[in-house]
């Protein structure tokens, strides 16, 4: 018997099982009577709890005892109900659990019940679990019944997971327990489920998604398909399709789970069933009628995957599939927009895509269009000028069809629509990507699609920018490493935004494809269609802006972004933007030399086709001896367009120079010159009659062209015939610039004419076994004519203030091979413009100097009418460091005069200065001066004479870094470190230009003070660098001032003054060490360096008797260990001048360089002993006394009195170690051992127990 169990009212214990019915019946007859009042009461009790309006509790254990009978008893397996607890977990595994116990317990139950004889005593006299029902069960065990009516109740409930875990729960009895009916089941769902008019809200809700579950359950379990194979008329399938579809019209929500069911029944169906039950399903037909008016995509999607299994007159399905149902006539333009409504509805289920769309694509765009599209895609691609490929009717179909989608549904329902629509197009771009193939790129990104794109990403807060941006991110990863599809998104891309989508968009998607080119192939596929978009005038497209894509903000955007296209039409920004990517291509492209040459090959031709020249006949010309086409627009070309082709063609041959590198390269082919193919194509385009320049040239600059070709193809010979030779690449730098000035020309009329003849002239001398016609013009010749060098400088000079990054480039090749050459009074001439300053002389202040004034004025005399702060002498407070005070810019004006009268000496050292510059050189520099003000100084917003100037400067030291470069042992070093070094003292520089400074200061110390090599040979003299030593260390020692009307200067100037005076200071020491070493490196005798010991013994006693000297012992002691034979010369000094000093700060200070002195290299080692005792033997007395004079005036803090005790103690150890005690002790005097006794202790007694011993 079964046995019921409440969780929350436990029945009374039961008996145990009785005996059989005949024993018990002649036993004990009174025991049957009691047995069945018992059964009544347990009755009567389960009735009352089954009227109460509450669900039945929980059952743990349920047991069903069968009446005993004649032939013997049996007993059905347990039930465990807590499964249904279970059943709604919100643990995956748990459900799966539960459904398998469920399914096993039930099926054993069931198994054990049909094996029964006698049923109707189970169900009669036994314990019923629900009231009596006419559900058709009949042939179901007690447990199974219940268990079945529990699992559809529970499928409408909302707790956690219960309608998952009750729905398979459903559908795995429905499959494995034949004896439940179909029709019971059916009529079980909708008795329980029942939907009232009375229900809302949340009832109402839950019922009907009980319903759906329910008849997804069985559904899934087969017992509609295992009905209809045993019964072809069953009416069941039917009545499920008719009872989905009555209950998907009445909420939105239902529409695509209970197609999806009807769906899941339809794959597992014959055709034969389909036709005959499930489009014969009442309210089918109408439902499908009504899809149209309504927007119904799931009925659209019932239609088309029936249509896909079976073929049946297309009427059956209303309007939504036409006649035949093919795809032509599917995605016809008239069909897709009856389609289009129902197609629009689908976003309700967003953000995930509704199921139609996955459908409509595979019809649309079949898996084999991809693979036989762009097999042939890149070869087709890459030939010119030829007719589009034959293809199959039914690629055409398919093309013809996805251009009517995109049209039809994308631009002209979703995009124009709402957000939530612009958001399903992208989505239905998205699905379209893995199919589409990259011929129909330009279909899908459309005009209005990109212009959506464009509309939504400059915004900041628009709902659709993720989406935009998930779109692009997706598209550049479909993308990849295929060059075709790259080509055909960047040129949809462009094409619709006037080339300005990056600009507009603020992203750098397209910057980020261009970057990614590998292969020359994709290159030139690139380029080839770069070329069809600035011939073709049809890519420009007049559509408007579509406003229904925009909002109002974004239409606000676009409105500014147009407003920078005022100047040029949308033609010529796009092809703008065409010009200056065709040089990008080579940015980051790392091909093998000769496939990179081709690829630069097809850039050139491409801008001086349309740069440089016009067709006057036709817009094609064909070249014979090239043997190829050229092509123009229409429309003649803007010059403005012109000049950046031109512009462009300068940069493009400037960087092939600098990538050939050098020119000695034994493995470098003449073919792949860029320069010389561009002069023979040019020659050969202005040969033909039906081409010509695009302006008109006078004859002056006629002759001068024609000049300047004759001496490209003159030096081109000769760099052939120098083969690997330094000659080979100054004609190869020459040739180049001359391209570049014939480009030049070309841009400017008759502004570059001069410096293009005296140019060439320069070419003539340098190369004269050039063969060139004699112009006549030849200035160079005779006595007085300057050197070639001279006009080679000037020339370049002049072409620097207005030229261009290519020019520049050029320019310094040119210089860079030349320089070797250069005169001094060329190399004063340029850093005469280093120097100049626009500030007339009138206002410059009264203690600067100009370049050329000869007076000897010692700066240190001048008169002090300035307080210096007693911080800095460390000598008051608890300031010990004179690095750390604060001061003014005072010593700025005093600093350049300092480095002004080392320039002059240098000058007066020089056979060459600027007072040795001849009238005609003088105006040729004002003349340099004046050209840079030319054309911008009056024009609003245009750069200021100040910033061209400084502008000017900045090119000019690009030349001497190269000179420094090139030449680091010239003793020309040495005039240009002194005025690149007053340059930078001076104050106008800092106030003038900061990025100036850095590049002067820069220059100083990477190419002069840290070059690998410096000025060398008999040319340097002793005097001069004597001169700049003691000129530096005055500098180095210079005190920091302070105006009196200091106080009134913002801490950000009294900052920034002091930052530039430790600059100064730090010039100064690096001068110091940099001429300490160019002497060291002459190894001049001891005595002729006698000034240069003067010199430092001068900056010695200034250092211990005046407290405006402001050197600090760190660089001294640096110097003394760089430089160990000025140490070595001045120790006695030091040791005497240390002992009488008066600052206690400047004695202790003093012993450090002692120390320093006796510890540089070559002392400290084993073979230096003998040295270092012979240095110490000869100054014993002299250390003796220092010791004395230490002991006896010990400084006050008692910091100091510790490094003067450490000293002595070193300098014991030192004369026990080289064993001079007994000689130490005797210099030393009375009142010292007394004082060394007292003061030093065991120190000065060990030395006392070594002497002993010695």
């Amino acid at each position: 018997m079964e046995v019921l169990k409440h969780k929350k009212r436990k029945t009374p214990e039961e008996t145990k099982p009785s005996k059989p019915m005949e024993a018990e019946a002649a036993a004990k007859p009174m025991e049957k009577q009691k047995k069945r009042k018992a059964m009544d009461k347990e009755r009567r009790l389960h009735a009352a709890l089954e009227a109460k309006p509450k669900p039945p509790p929980s059952i743990s254990e349920l047991k069903t005892a069968a009446a005993a009978s004649s032939s013997g008893g049996a007993v059905l397996p347990e039930f465990h109900v807590g499964v249904f607890k279970d059943l709604a977990s919100a643990d995956a595994a748990v459900r799966e659990a539960a459904v398998e116990a469920l399914a096993t317990e039930l099926m054993e139950v069931q198994r054990a019940y049909e094996g029964l004889e006698n049923k109707e005593l189970l169900e009669g006299g036994g314990v019923k679990l629900e009231a009596e029902k006419d559900d058709g069960l009949n042939d179901c065990a007690p447990s199974l019944r219940y268990a079945l009516r529990r699992l559809i109740r529970g499928v409408s409930s909302s707790r956690e997971c219960a309608r998952q875990g009750f729905a398979v729960g459903l559908t795995m009895l429905g499959s494995t327990i034949r004896s439940i009916k179909v029709d019971s089941l059916l009529k079980l769902i909708v008795d329980f489920l029942e939907v009232t008019s009375s229900m809302k809200g949340q009832e109402q809700r839950d019922r009907l998604l009980g319903r759906l579950f329910a008849y997804g359950a069985l559904g899934r379990s087969g017992r509609l398909v295992e009905e209809w194979v045993s019964d072809r008329n069953t009416l069941h399938i039917k009545e499920f399709t008719s009872l989905l579809i009555a209950l998907a019209s009445k909420k939105r929500y239902l529409q695509e789970p209970a197609v999806s069911v009807i769906l899941d029944l339809i794959e597992k169906l014959p055709p034969e069933a389909l036709l005959i039950h499930v489009l014969e399903a009442p309210g089918l037909h109408e439902w499908f009628e009504g899809a149209i008016e309504i927007g119904n995509p799931d009925a659209l999607l019932l239609a088309l995957k029936i249509g896909e299994k079976v073929s049946v007159d297309s009427a059956r399905f209303g309007k939504l599939l036409p006649d035949p149902f093919v795809p032509n006539k599917l995605f016809s333009a008239e069909h897709l927009s009856s389609l289009a409504n129902s197609l629009k509805e689908s976003t309700f289920c967003q953000p995930r895509i509704h199921s139609v769309w996955p459908v409509l694509v595979n019809i649309l765009l079949p898996e084999r269009v991809l693979q036989t599209e762009d097999a042939v895609s890149i070869s087709n691609s890459l030939k010119k000028h030829k007719k589009n490929r034959k293809s199959s009717s039914s690629d055409e179909d398919i093309a013809k069809n996805f251009q009517c989608f995109c049209e039809v549904i994308i631009e002209g329902s979703l995009l124009p629509s709402s957000h939530d629509r612009k958001h399903l197009a992208f989505d239905v771009l998205l699905l379209l990507l893995p199919r589409l193939p990259a011929s129909y790129i330009p279909i899908c990104l459309s005009y209005k699609v990109v212009q959506c794109m464009t509309d939504v990403l400059p915004t900041t807060d628009a709902w659709l920018k993720k989406i935009v941006q998930n779109f692009i991110k997706t598209l550049s990863d479909w993308v990849g490493d295929d060059d075709v599809k790259r080509v055909s998104v960047i040129m949809a891309l462009q094409k619709h935004s006037n080339g300005r989508f990056d600009c507009i968009t603020r992203t750098k998607t397209v910057k980020d494809l261009m970057a990614d080119f590998r292969t020359e192939s994709g290159c030139m596929l690139f380029i080839q269609n770069l070329l069809n978009m600035f011939v073709d005038e049809s890519h420009a497209s007049d559509e408007p802006s579509d406003q229904s894509i925009t909002t109002d903000d974004n239409s606000e955007i676009g409105s500014i972004e147009d407003k920078d296209s005022v100047a040029m039409g949308n033609s010529d920004i796009l092809k703008a933007w065409i010009v200056e990517s065709l040089p990008c291509i080579l940015k980051n492209l790392k091909l093998e030399p000769e496939a990179k040459f081709r690829v630069q090959k097809e850039i050139l031709k491409f801008l001086a086709v349309q740069g440089l020249f016009t067709a006057s006949l036709g817009t094609e010309v064909t070249s014979f001896e090239l043997q190829e086409k050229f092509r123009w627009p229409k429309v003649a070309t803007s010059s403005a367009l012109c000049r950046m082709c031109i512009e462009q063609l300068q940069l493009l041959l400037a960087n092939s120079q600098k990538g050939e590198g050098p020119r000695g390269l034994p493995n470098r082919l003449e073919s792949n010159d860029l320069g010389s193919y561009f002069m023979r194509f040019l020659s050969t385009l202005c040969n033909i009659p039906s081409i010509s320049l695009f302006r008109p040239l006078d004859t002056e600059e006629e002759n001068t062209l024609k000049k300047l070709q004759s001496m490209e193809i003159s030096l081109s010979k000769e760099e052939r015939n120098c083969g690997l030779s330094s000659e080979a690449n100054r004609l190869h730098a020459l040739r180049y610039l001359l391209i570049q000035l014939l480009l030049q020309m070309l841009l400017r009329p008759k502004e570059f004419l001069v410096a293009v003849s005296e140019l060439i002239i320069c070419c003539k001398k340098a190369f004269p076994v050039v063969d060139l016609v004699d112009s006549g013009e030849d200035n160079l010749d005779g006595d007085d004519a300057p050197a070639v060098m001279d006009v080679l400088v000037d020339t370049l000079l002049s072409l620097l203030p207005q030229s261009s990054a290519p020019m520049r480039t050029a320019i310094e090749q040119v210089f860079k091979y030349f320089c070797v050459d250069i005169t001094d009074d060329g190399l004063l001439r340029m850093l005469r413009v280093i120097r100049k300053n626009l500030k007339p002389v009138r206002h410059q202040d009264a203690d600067s100097e100009d370049i050329d004034d000869d007076e000897d004025e010692d700066f240190l005399n001048i008169e002090e009418d300035e307080v210096i702060d007693r911080a800095e002498t460390g000598e008051t407070g608890d300031s010990e460091q004179t690095d750390e005070s604060e001061a003014d810019s005072e010593a700025d004006s005093e600093a350049v005069d300092e480095v002004e009268e080392v320039a002059r000496e240098i000058h007066d050292a020089s056979d060459e200065s600027d007072g040795g510059m001849d009238d005609d050189a003088m105006f040729r520099m004002d003349t340099y001066l004046a050209r840079i003000f030319k054309e911008r100084r009056n024009l609003a917003g245009g750069d200021t004479a100040h910033q061209q100037l400084m502008l000017f400067k900045l090119r000019v030291l690009s030349l001497l870094e190269i000179y420094l470069h090139e030449n680091p042992d010239k003793p020309q070093v040495l005039l240009v470190y002194t005025n690149l070094a007053r340059a930078f003292a001076e104050p106008h520089t800092a106030e003038s230009s900061e990025q100036l400074g850095q590049r002067i200061w820069g220059i100083l110390q990477k190419k002069i003070f840290k070059a690998k090599d410096h000025p060398k040979g008999e040319d340097v003299q002793l005097s001069t660098l004597e001169s700049l030593l003691q000129r530096n260390l005055k500098l180095a020692s210079k005190p920091i001032k302070r105006k009196k009307s200091a106080a009134n200067l913002s801490k950000k100037k009294q900052s920034a003054s002091w930052n530039r005076q430790k600059i100064i200071a730090s010039l100064a020491q690096s001068s110091t060490f940099w001429i300490l070493k160019i002497i060291d490196a002459r190894n001049f005798p001891e005595s002729e360096l006698q000034r240069v010991f003067d010199i430092f013994q001068g900056v010695l006693v200034e250092y211990f008797n005046s407290k405006k000297s402001q050197i600090k012992s760190e660089f001294l002691k640096e110097i003394f260990r760089r430089r160990p034979w000025i140490g070595r010369y001045l120790f006695g000094f030091l040791l005497e001048k240390c002992g009488s000093s008066k600052s206690d700060f400047r004695r202790v200070e003093a012993l450090d360089m002692v120390s320093e002195i006796l510890k540089s290299p070559g002392l400290s080692d084993v073979s230096g002993q003998e040295t270092l005792k012979k240095i110490m033997k000869s100054h014993l007395e002299k250390l003796c006394q220092l010791i004395e004079q230490l002991l006896t005036n010990m400084p006050e803090k008692q910091s100091r009195r510790a490094e003067v005790r450490k000293f002595c103690g070193k300098i014991f150890q030192m004369i026990a170690t080289l064993k001079l005690s007994k000689s130490f002790l005797k210099n030393l005097a009375p009142d010292a051992h007394t004082k060394c006794e007292s003061q030093l202790g065991d120190q000065f007694k060990n030395l006392k127990k070594i002497q002993l011993k010695e």
